[in-house]
């Protein structure tokens, strides 16, 4: 009888498992859906910072990522340059323990921000390439001044230059 009931019941799970591995993507011509997709692609981001190479502040563009805030752009900054910027021959004069770093908005043309390291230990292209990052985060249309705060000392209210006033 057991054998009988066995015999049944793998011979049922064989059929199943026939009809299952039966069924499948069966081949067809092709179907026509409409026109292609069309319009403008979205946008990548581009995050600028101001390295320094031959003794000056000058503009880098990096391509792709999410929006970024005042802190972030400035955490780029104080990690220093990619490898592939490194080669080009850029650096930076801000130091990685310069982060992280607070900033705040003044008014609507105007912030500060406040580095985790003293501002008075902060060389001159530091200022520069800190006010000139900031800068370069808000809208070209009005450039930022940017108040560089730390222990108790101020450097600014400063623009970029070379950016509009």
């Amino acid at each position: 009888m057991r054998t009988r009931l066995a015999r049944r019941m793998l011979a049922a799970g064989l059929v199943s498992f026939i009809a299952v591995a039966g069924c499948g993507v069966q081949p067809s011509d092709v179907i026509p859906v409409g026109h292609p997709p069309s319009g403008g692609v979205a946008p990548t981001m581009t995050i600028t910072l101001y390295l320094v190479k031959n003794g000056r502040v000058s503009a880098v563009t990096r391509h792709g990522g999410r929006p970024m805030f005042f802190t972030d752009t400035l955490a780029l900054l104080a990690a220093g340059p990619t490898t592939m910027e490194q080669a080009d021959g850029f650096t930076t004069e801000v130091p990685p323990e310069a982060g992280p770093f607070e900033v705040t908005p003044q008014s609507a043309d105007h912030v500060e921000v406040t580095p985790s390291t003293p501002a008075s230990e902060l060389s001159t292209l530091a200022i520069q390439q800190i006010v000139c990052t900031t800068a370069a985060v808000t809208t070209p249309q009005s450039p930022a001044q940017v108040t560089v705060v730390g222990a108790r000392q101020h450097v600014g209210p400063r623009n970029c230059p070379g950016k509009r006033q």
